[in-house]
C-alpha cells in the first residue's frame, strides 16, 4: 500500500510520528523563541557598603600593633594585685605580679616576673599579644602553690586584667585570676598591700 493511500485512510493523528516523514511537519527552531517576559541580565555596578567597594579589598588597615607593643610596654604597671579562686574548692586567696621585664619583641610583649598566690612566690614567663590582648602566662618552678602547678599557663583576652588558669590534668577545672594595676603610674615601687583590691568586671565576650 503506498503512503498516499495510507494517508488517506487514516487520519494523521491515527499514525504514529516514527512512520511520517520530516517532510510533512514544517521546520521547528533550533533554538527556543524569544518572550516577551524575558529580561536581559545586567551585571551590578561597583556598590560600596561602610566606605569599602564590594569588588575590591577595602582600605589599608591603618592599627600598628608593634607600635601599640612598644607603648604598652613603656606604659604597663609592673605592680598587679588582686585574687585567685579555684574552681576545684572555690577558694579565694590574694594574688599578686610583679614584673621584672617587659620588653616588645613586634607586636608581641615579653613578660618577666614572680607571681604570688597565698603567699607563695613563684617565677613567671608570658606573652602578651599587642593585636589581640590575649595573654599566656606560664610558671616556671616546681613549687606547691595553692590550686596550681608545674605545665598549666595562665591564658586571658583581656590583658592582664583577668585570665583563667588551664591545668596540666583534666581532674582539675582550673581556675580565675583577676588582677588590677596597683597604680596607674607606668612604674611602681615600694610595698605591696593586698587588703583594698577591687574586684574585676566580668569576662569580655570574644564577639
Amino acid at each position: 500500500m503506498s503512503f498516499a493511500v495510507l494517508r488517506a485512510a487514516l487520519p494523521l493523528a491515527a499514525v504514529p510520528l516514527a512512520l511520517l516523514p520530516i517532510g510533512l511537519f514544517p521546520a521547528q527552531a533550533a533554538t527556543p523563541v524569544a518572550s516577551e517576559a524575558f529580561v536581559p541580565f545586567t551585571p551590578p555596578s561597583a556598590t560600596s557598603v561602610g566606605g569599602e567597594s564590594l569588588s575590591g579589598l577595602g582600605g589599608a588597615e591603618t592599627f600598628d600593633p608593634v607600635g601599640r607593643a612598644q607603648l604598652l610596654a613603656g606604659e604597663m604597671p609592673l605592680v598587679w594585685s588582686g585574687t585567685y579562686q579555684s574552681f576545684d574548692n572555690s577558694q579565694i586567696v590574694s594574688a599578686e605580679l610583679r614584673l621584672a621585664s617587659v620588653k616588645p619583641m613586634g607586636q608581641m610583649i615579653d613578660l618577666r616576673g614572680e607571681l604570688t598566690v597565698g603567699g607563695v612566690t613563684t617565677p613567671v614567663q608570658g606573652n602578651l599579644n599587642a593585636e589581640s590582648d590575649q595573654l599566656d602566662l606560664l610558671m616556671l618552678c616546681e613549687c606547691e602553690v595553692p590550686g596550681l602547678e608545674m605545665g598549666g599557663v595562665f591564658t586571658g583576652l583581656q590583658g592582664l586584667q583577668l585570665s583563667g588558669w588551664q591545668a596540666p590534668r583534666l581532674t582539675s577545672r582550673g581556675g580565675r585570676l583577676d588582677l588590677r594595676p596597683l597604680s596607674s603610674a607606668s612604674r611602681v615601687v615600694g610595698p605591696v598591700s593586698t587588703k583594698n583590691t577591687t574586684r574585676g568586671a566580668a569576662v569580655r565576650g570574644l564577639w
